[in-house]
């Protein structure tokens, strides 16, 4: 998800410090959720091998399912940035989560 290594006299307080037999030996820098977004996003950009945007409507809403699963939408303007890459309306992302919630209640499954 894109967190990097650094040295632990580096390390900050938001940073998780990684220890050995009592140690500090690394850090991790966790990078900021909107960037988890772009890499969650960049990341099916490259399993699709095309921009989200090329995509039909069925891998779209698959893009959006992986997205979902993933908590994309549990952040601050989610759904706008998600949209903005997929090329499509924040209205067409409710419509693709509201269909993965009627699949759900069809099959037996909870809802949202």
């Amino acid at each position: 998800m894109g967190g990097r290594l650094i040295e632990p006299a580096e390390a900050g307080r938001d940073d998780v410090m990684l220890s050995w037999e009592g140690r500090q030996v690394v850090a991790v820098r966790l990078p900021r959720l909107s960037d988890s977004l772009d890499h969650l996003l960049a990341d099916q950009e490259r399993r699709h091998g095309m921009p989200l945007t090329q995509l039909d409507r069925k891998a779209k809403q698959s893009v959006v399912r992986t997205l979902e699963e993933r908590g994309a939408f549990r952040m601050r303007r989610g759904v706008e940035t998600v949209a903005a890459a997929l090329g499509v309306s924040r209205f067409t992302i409710y419509n693709y989560l509201n269909y993965r919630d009627e699949q759900r209640a069809g099959q037996g499954g909870e809802g949202r």
